[in-house]
């Protein structure tokens, strides 16, 4: 397996969500454990939708990309308290049908040896904003 990191920190953090705004799958996984939990924020569970094991998250993952081809978490800010962490962004992204989402949102994640064993998404639930017909002026 990729890289381990002795201990996390808010660098490993922003590489963690360069990652995501690279769509980089391969580069994501490799910050994940063997037996690693992604939460998504949305999903019929009290936890939204539960992935379990490397090859459901990386499905997972793979999946908001296919829901908002141009996503991107932008103004990113992180901090880590030992085995915790927490990413607080701006989600934005554009859905198949053209209606635009931007939301706050942050992962909670739990870490352990050197790498994340679950990471916990939440978002705001804010409705999407139409297609945009006009030109701008």
């Amino acid at each position: 397996m990729a890289n381990t990191f002795p201990e996390f920190t808010t660098e490993v953090l922003q590489d963690f969500a360069d990652a995501w705004n690279r769509h980089d799958i391969n580069a994501l996984m490799s910050f994940m454990t063997d037996d690693c939990v992604f939460e998504s924020s949305a999903g019929p569970d009290i936890c939204g939708t539960r992935y379990a094991g490397r090859e459901a998250v990386r499905a997972g993952f793979a999946e908001v990309w296919v829901t908002f081809p141009d996503a991107h978490w932008g103004n990113a800010c992180h901090f880590v308290q030992g085995d915790r962490g927490v990413s607080e962004w701006t989600f934005t992204g554009t859905r198949a049908d053209g209606a635009r989402v931007e939301v706050h949102g942050c992962d909670l994640f739990t870490f352990r040896d050197g790498k994340i064993a679950l990471k916990n998404s939440y978002r705001k639930n804010r409705p999407p904003s139409s297609a945009r017909t006009d030109s701008p002026r």
